[in-house]
């Protein structure tokens, strides 16, 4: 790893805040930690990672003041077993599911069951994905609070979900008293439902409430997991943000992210918790290049119709395209692929006065390190049968080379079919795909020449193709990468 002056952007944000003033050699103290999880941010999204037809102040001060990450890596290029990958510190392919709805249950230990044990109060705000209980019409509906999570509010996969509602803590928000709440093929809205979400105030709510849970738990250790929509698909953008960026509909959203970034960043400042607080901001997965056909069949439930976002929002990825916005970067492919552009992410971390500001690290990392990460914080032992494959990015962070891991790579799902791995080494990038039989065929990609993974050197380099192979079957024989 080497570590350079730079700025830096995030998708996904971390923030960890301390209860009382916490000194270089003191690890014994306990951070509040928030995790500002983005969704469908791709790696040339913000303008700290290289856009420049879309502006996010906010984010790049994290960047500045902070340290940049140019090769962080999400648990999946998909969101859901992403998701799962980051709160539990587990590789989402090992278990070998199809699909992108990857649930939660308490017989594993999560980020947040892990800090409740230490004392924290946690809360899951935004975008959940991980599964509740089946049945709504039957009170409790659980879900977060039964994996470690003291408080949620959310949406339930993401904002253009046929539920068109929130969930708050064990209950839907605005059912009908004594109907049966029920999604019916046909209907805009579902019934049983008195208050369906209004899609461009979605994001504005739920921020709404993570400020409100900052505040509240500002003078004792709390995790926030806050999980905007943005950028994902509808892309709908509340109305003042409309016609702000220079990438049309989906610049626009990007901007209200960053604005909503702010606000938390705002509220930290004033609660005097900056200077006790570790940011880290990433994504859960790559962007889509293309519009997602899926959305466009249903009626938007809009707080303003303007700028003609009936029907922009249907085209917006590509018109951000036609207007020169280059989503992934230069990364090849998007969300749903094994290729940089599905699971190479932004990730920022800024943690005044322990992380150098301006830094930038290339370090190879996986959304799974988070785990160990808030562990190596707190110096507590994670259980043997915990975070398997979560590695401590703290001497990364701090830059201590005698501590930091030496890992020969990082192991991705790199598709929703169980039938792709991607295996990330720094310049040297593996896809090892299956066939029905579970036989292998590979595709080497020397990422410093080819970032476009257009030439395929995995016979004339055949011995680090059998390296790479057989780190894989290690990490997969062995259940585990943490030792």
């Amino acid at each position: 790893m080497t570590v350079k002056h730079a700025v830096i952007s995030l998708a996904t944000f971390v923030v960890v805040s301390f209860s009382i003033p916490l000194m270089a050699d003191d690890a014994s103290s306990t951070p509040n930690i928030v995790i500002i999880f983005a969704d469908d941010l791709g790696y040339g999204d913000v303008s700290c990672y290289g856009a420049t037809k879309i502006h996010t102040p906010n984010i790049d001060a994290l960047a500045r003041d902070g340290m940049k990450f140019t090769d962080a890596h999400s648990a999946a290029s998909l969101c859901s077993p992403s998701r799962y990958g980051l709160m539990t510190g587990y590789c989402p392919w090992r278990l070998h599911r199809k699909g992108n709805g990857y649930r939660l249950s308490g017989d594993r230990m999560t980020i947040a069951s892990f800090l409740q044990g230490q004392g924290y109060t946690c809360a899951a705000i935004g975008k959940w994905h991980l599964g509740y209980s089946k049945d709504w019409n039957k009170v409790p509906i659980t879900g977060p609070l039964e994996v470690g999570f003291d408080y949620h509010f959310g949406v339930p996969s993401n904002h253009n979900d046929s539920t068109r509602a929130f969930i708050e803590n064990h209950d839907l928000v605005g059912r009908k008293p004594g109907e049966d709440f029920r999604i019916v093929r046909g209907r805009d809205f579902p019934k049983g439902l008195a208050e369906p979400r209004i899609e461009d105030q979605v994001d504005t709510t739920l921020t709404n409430k993570a400020v409100a849970f900052i505040r509240k738990n500002a003078e004792k250790p709390f995790f926030l997991y806050f999980t905007p929509c943005a950028p994902h698909t509808h892309v709908t953008p509340a109305a003042r943000f409309r016609g702000t960026s220079e990438a049309g509909l989906f610049g626009d959203h990007i901007q209200e992210l960053d604005f909503h970034v702010g606000t938390i960043l705002k509220t930290l400042d004033e609660l005097e918790l900056t200077e006790k607080t570790l940011v880290i901001f990433t994504s859960d997965n790559g962007s889509t290049p293309k519009d997602f056909k899926g959305t466009q069949h249903v009626k938007l439930n809009l707080a303003d119709d303007s700028g003609a976002i009936r029907e922009k929002f249907k085209t917006a990825k590509e018109d951000a395209k036609k207007m020169g916005h280059v989503t992934n970067g230069p990364w090849r492919d998007g969300k749903g692929h094994p290729y940089e552009g599905g699971h190479r992410v932004p990730f920022i971390a800024r943690w005044p006065g322990r992380i150098d500001p301006g830094a930038s690290s290339d370090y190879t990392l996986n959304m799974t390190d988070l785990f160990a990460t808030v562990a190596d914080i707190l110096d507590r032992e994670l259980p043997r049968h915990a975070a398997e494959d979560s590695i401590s990015l703290l001497p990364v962070l701090l830059d201590q080379a005698s501590r930091k891991s030496k890992r020969e790579a990082v192991f991705v799902l790199g598709d929703g079919k169980d039938s792709v791995i991607a295996v990330c080494s720094g310049r040297w990038k593996l896809i090892v795909r299956y066939d029905a039989n579970r036989d292998e065929t590979y595709e080497l990609y020397d990422l410093a020449q080819d970032p476009g993974e257009l030439i395929n050197l995995s016979k004339e380099q055949a011995a680090v193709t059998r390296k790479l192979a057989t780190a894989l079957k290690k990490a997969d024989a062995a259940g585990r990468t943490r030792h």
